[in-house]
C-alpha cells in the first residue's frame, strides 16, 4: 500500500541523519569547549599582561573577575532569550561577540579595553553556554540517546577547563600573551560560519510571550552582585563596604525578583519550574561541584608553582590527567547510569571526588611531582561524572520551551560555586598557611580538606534525595498501556518528528502528575479521576484508567508507565 512506503525510511537515509546529528553534536561541543577554555586559559597569562601593561595585581584579577561577574550574571536571561528568539539565532550571536571580544581583548594596549573586552566576552559565552545545553536536550530524545550527548557534553567541559592550563602554558611561554585570547578567533568564526548549515532553528511557542524586562534585570545585577562580592572579599575583607553593599544589593534584588515575578504574567523563572525537586538538587550539587572545581585549580595551580617551583607549562601538565580521565567518566558515564541508575552516579563521583581530595592532603611540601598527585585523577572523575549527572536530572521531563532557562539556572548555579571556591579554598589555605602572599604546603592541604568536604556533601545530598524520590532515569522502557488503552486504533504513536502536539502535552502532564512519589491518598485518587484526558483520542475512562493504574504502580515502586524504578 502506498501509505507503508512513506513509514519506511531506507538504511541510507537513516545514516544521513545520524551523520548529521553527529555533526551537530560536534558543532556545539567545539562552542562550549572554546567557552569552558577561556575560563583557565587567561590564568595562566596574567603575570604577563601585568608585566606589559604595566598594572597592579589587583588591576590585573579584573580581567578574571569582569568576565566572571557578566558570564554568571546573564546566564538566566542568556537561557529565556534562547527560548524565546530562537536557540540557533543566540547561539550564533554568542559565538560573533564572543569572537569579536576575543579579537579586541588579544590587540589591547591599554588595561580598560582589555577589561571591557572580558566583559562582552563573558556576556557572549553566558549566551552561548545555555543555548548550547538546550540545543543538545531538544535535539535529542530524552532517554539513552540524549543521556549519551550530555556525557558528551560534560566530557568535553572537563578536558576544556583543564586544556586551558596546558595550552596557556604552552601559548604564553613559546609566544605571548596575547595568543590566549586570539586562539579563539578562528574557533568562533568557523562555528558561526558552519551553525545555519547544521543547527535547526528552535524556539518555544511565543504567541502570547514576552521577555520579562524587569525580572531579567533584577537577576542579573543580583547575580553580578553576589560574584563581585565572592570574588572581592578575599582581597578586600568581607567586612568592608564595597562587598558589604554588594551583599546587600543581591539581598534586595533578589527579593524584588521574587516579588515581581509573582505578579508577572509570563516569569523569568516559573514557578513551577523552581519548585521542580530535582532541579533543586542538581543545582545544589553544581553549586558544591562549582566550589571544589575552581578553587582546587587556582590552589593547586599556586601550589606548583610557588611551593615545588614549577614553569606554567609543568604545572599544566601535571593537572592535565585530571581532564583527561574526566573526558573518560564524561563519554562512559551514559553506559554507567544505564547499568546502576543516574542517581547512583551521583553518589559514586562526589565519593571518588572525596577520595581524591583526601588523598591530596598529603602533598608534599618539597620536591616535584609525587605519586599522590595522581590522584587528581579521582577528582576529575568525580567532577566530571558529577557536571553529566547534574545535567541529566535537571533536564529529564522539562518542557522544550523551558529547557533554555534550566540550562541557564544550572550553568548559573556552578559559576556562583566556581567563584565562591576561587574566594574561599584560597582564603583557607592563606589562613592555615599564615602566609597571605605566597602558597604554602599546610594551606594547601587545608584547601584540599574542604574540597573533600564539599565533594562529600555533595554525594550526601544525592543520597539523601533518592530516600525521598525517585531520582530522573537515563533510560526508560515504556510499559504497555492497560488492553482497553491498547486496544484503541486511535492510539497508534506518530514516529521520529512526526510526534504531535496532543503527544507533547501528554507527556509534559505526565512528568507533572507524577513529579512527587508519594503514596496515592484520597486527593490523589480524586485528582486522578476528574483529570480530563489531555490526548484527543483517549476517552475519559481510558484516560483515567490508565492515570489511576499508573498510580498503584507508582505506590508499589514502579515507574508508572515506564519500567521498574532503579
Amino acid at each position: 500500500m502506498p501509505w507503508r512506503t512513506s513509514l519506511t525510511r531506507s538504511p541510507g537515509r537513516t545514516d544521513a541523519a545520524r551523520q548529521h546529528q553527529g555533526l551537530r553534536l560536534a558543532l556545539i561541543l567545539v562552542a562550549a569547549f572554546m567557552v569552558v577554555l577561556d575560563f583557565s586559559i587567561v590564568n595562566v597569562a596574567l603575570p604577563s599582561i601585568e608585566r606589559e601593561l604595566h598594572i597592579t595585581a589587583a588591576t590585573a584579577q579584573w580581567v578574571i573577575t569582569g568576565y566572571a561577574i557578566a558570564f554568571a550574571g546573564l546566564l538566566i536571561l542568556g537561557g529565556r532569550a534562547a527560548d524565546l528568539f530562537g536557540r540557533r539565532r543566540m547561539f550564533i550571536i554568542g559565538l560573533i561577540a564572543f569572537t569579536v571580544a576575543s579579537l579586541s581583548g588579544g590587540l589591547a594596549h591599554d588595561p580598560i579595553l582589555l577589561i571591557s573586552s572580558r566583559v562582552v566576552q563573558g556576556a557572549g559565552a553566558a549566551i552561548i553556554a545555555p543555548a548550547a545545553l538546550s540545543l543538545i536536550t531538544t535535539s535529542f530524545a530524552d532517554g539513552q540517546q540524549r543521556t549519551r550527548a550530555l556525557g558528551m557534553y560534560g566530557a568535553t567541559a572537563s578536558i576544556g577547563f583543564v586544556a586551558g592550563q596546558v595550552l596557556g602554558g604552552v601559548l604564553v611561554q613559546f609566544t605571548s600573551w596575547r595568543a590566549v585570547f586570539l586562539v579563539n578567533v578562528p574557533i568562533g568564526l568557523l562555528a558561526a560560519f558552519a551553525a545555519p548549515r547544521l543547527l535547526a532553528d528552535s524556539r518555544a511557542a511565543t504567541a502570547g510571550r514576552r521577555l520579562d524586562a524587569r525580572g531579567a534585570l533584577l537577576i542579573t545585577i543580583s547575580m553580578a552582585a553576589l560574584v563581585f562580592a565572592v570574588s572581592q572579599a578575599d582581597a578586600s575583607g568581607w567586612l568592608s563596604p564595597s562587598i558589604l553593599a554588594a551583599l546587600a544589593i543581591f539581598a534586595g534584588g533578589v527579593a524584588a525578583f521574587v516579588a515581581a515575578e509573582r505578579r508577572h504574567d509570563d516569569p523569568l523563572l516559573p514557578a513551577a519550574l523552581i519548585r521542580r525537586p530535582a532541579l533543586r538538587t542538581a543545582g545544589t550539587i553544581n553549586l558544591l561541584l562549582g566550589l571544589w572545581n575552581g578553587g582546587e585549580m587556582l590552589v593547586l595551580s599556586l601550589y606548583f608553582q610557588q611551593v615545588l617551583r614549577d614553569s606554567p607549562l609543568a604545572t599544566g601538565l601535571a593537572i592535565a590527567p585530571q581532564g583527561v580521565i574526566g573526558f573518560t567518566a564524561g563519554a562512559t558515564g551514559a553506559r554507567l547510569a544505564k547499568r546502576i541508575g543516574i542517581r547512583r552516579v551521583l553518589i559514586l563521583t562526589g565519593a571518588i571526588a572525596a577520595a581524591g581530595f583526601v588523598a591530596l592532603t598529603q602533598l608534599p611540601s618539597t620536591g616535584h611531582y609525587s605519586p599522590v598527585l595522581a590522584t587528581v585523577m579521582l577528582v576529575g572523575f568525580g567532577t566530571a561524572g558529577t557536571a553529566f549527572g547534574t545535567m541529566v536530572i535537571a533536564t529529564a521531563g522539562v518542557p522544550s520551551e523551558e529547557q533554555g532557562v534550566v540550562g541557564g539556572v544550572i550553568n548559573t548555579s556552578r559559576q556562583v560555586g566556581a567563584a565562591m571556591g576561587a574566594a574561599t579554598l584560597p582564603a583557607i589555605a592563606a589562613a592555615v598557611g599564615h602566609d597571605p602572599i605566597a602558597a604554602t604546603a599546610s594551606g594547601t592541604r587545608a584547601a584540599m580538606l574542604a574540597g573533600a568536604m564539599a565533594a562529600g556533601l555533595a554525594a550526601l545530598i544525592a543520597w539523601r534525595s533518592g530516600r525521598t524520590r525517585r531520582s530522573a532515569q537515563p533510560t526508560v522502557t515504556r510499559a504497555p498501556l492497560p488492553t482497553a488503552v491498547a486496544a484503541s486504533p486511535q492510539l497508534v504513536a506518530p514516529r521520529g518528528n512526526e510526534v504531535s502536539s496532543s503527544r507533547a502535552g501528554h507527556e509534559a502532564h505526565h512528568a507533572r502528575a507524577y513529579s512527587s512519589h508519594r503514596p496515592p491518598g484520597l486527593r490523589d485518587r480524586v485528582r486522578y479521576l476528574a483529570a480530563p484526558s489531555p490526548v484527543g483520542s483517549l476517552t475519559a475512562p481510558a484516560w483515567r484508567a490508565h492515570t489511576w493504574r499508573g498510580a498503584e504502580r507508582k505506590r508499589k515502586g514502579v515507574a508508572p508507565g515506564y519500567g521498574r524504578a532503579r
